[in-house]
């Protein structure tokens, strides 16, 4: 889980940067509108969904225009249903407007992808196998998606290039083999885990030689998915991954891998729809 300090700095550089490219030089829309014209807004999702973003939108809040008060009606992780009011705004009227689209773009996003982990994790409810993440996110957006994965009910693979080992075909290429890649790896930081991409059975058989942790079965077919289980079994752990999405999802997880990886949860993402508007 992603820890709540970690979340706040993400938010932080997320909203910054949204805002610059967004404002600018100013609003000038809102500038057209009293500065001493007050307003309340409330926030309604269109569809059915997993509510996720209340960090960004603090943080936009926040750093637009801390006059305004945010009302919560749903927390993270939340189950929401179509027409429902998600969050009420009131404060200076050019500022609801200035936050409106950037809060928006944050909720629709990390909403759906919650979404999206959710309606995965619903094909392969009866089995045991854990549904992770990957490393495909939107450039920025790392630690708000992975969290919007969390609240939809999913796990997080590694973070990025430095908190766990992940020997794909190239990394072994380039080391010699999968036993002299383990080694090495081993030898650098002999406290994080191992993981090693395998493209066959006699690969598989290799990982689980050299002492890796967890072999990453890449585009098995669901029968050499099942041989590579068995074979498995009590040596390491094994994560499908290549191809998975929510027409192939159940059959691979029926086969009693660990793990389940999915770039869909958070490249394939269709955001939530949304509306803000005033209310007087």
């Amino acid at each position: 889980m992603i820890d709540r300090q970690t979340l706040a700095i993400a938010a932080a550089e997320n909203v910054r940067q949204a805002l610059a490219e967004d404002v600018g030089s100013g609003d000038i829309s809102a500038a057209l509108i009293s500065d001493n014209t007050i307003a309340t807004a409330q926030v309604i999702t269109r569809q059915d969904g997993i509510f996720c973003g209340s960090t960004w939108v603090e943080e936009t809040v926040k750093q637009v225009d801390e006059l305004i008060v945010l009302n919560w009606h749903v927390e993270d992780g939340d189950k929401i249903s179509a027409e429902q009011k998600l969050f009420t705004l009131k404060g200076p009227a050019r500022s609801l407007l200035t936050a409106e689209r950037t809060l928006l773009n944050f909720v629709q996003l990390l909403s759906g992808t919650a979404t999206k982990t959710a309606a995965f994790l619903a094909l392969i409810k009866d089995q045991d196998t854990i549904l992770l993440d990957t490393r495909k996110t939107i450039p920025g957006l790392r630690v708000a998606q992975k969290y919007a994965v969390t609240c939809g009910g999913g796990s997080n693979h590694r973070q990025g290039l430095f908190d766990a080992f992940l020997l794909k075909e190239n990394h072994i290429a380039a080391a010699g083999s999968i036993a002299a890649a383990v080694e090495e790896a081993r030898r650098l930081q002999p406290d994080l885990p191992i993981e090693v991409e395998v493209e066959n059975l006699d690969e598989l058989g290799q990982a689980i030689s050299a002492g890796a942790d967890i072999a990453m079965i890449d585009n098995f077919s669901i029968r050499d998915t099942v041989t590579a289980v068995t074979r498995a079994r009590g040596l390491i752990k094994l994560e499908a991954s290549g191809g998975i999405n929510e027409k192939s999802i159940t059959e691979i997880a029926a086969t009693g891998v660990d793990y389940i990886s999915s770039g869909e949860l958070t490249k394939n993402v269709d955001p939530l729809d949304l509306s803000m508007r005033f209310t007087d």
